[in-house]
């Protein structure tokens, strides 16, 4: 991948992060159950993770 192609993968998971965190937040406030979007958003914080990653290997 190149990194601009990363770059946007990046802006993507977190904007998927941002929506998942509001809905878990929403989930909460009527007492829904929250552990799924809790491990939406553990799988997205691995993947941006990974994707930084990827970045900072680009960057040498």
């Amino acid at each position: 991948m190149t990194k601009k192609e990363l770059e946007a993968q990046l802006t993507e998971l977190k904007s998927d992060y941002v929506r998942i965190q509001g809905d878990m937040d929403k989930l909460e406030y009527v007492k829904g159950r929250v552990s799924s979007a809790e491990q939406q958003l553990i799988r997205l914080e691995d993947e941006i993770a990974e994707v930084n990653r990827k970045l900072e290997e680009l960057d040498k």
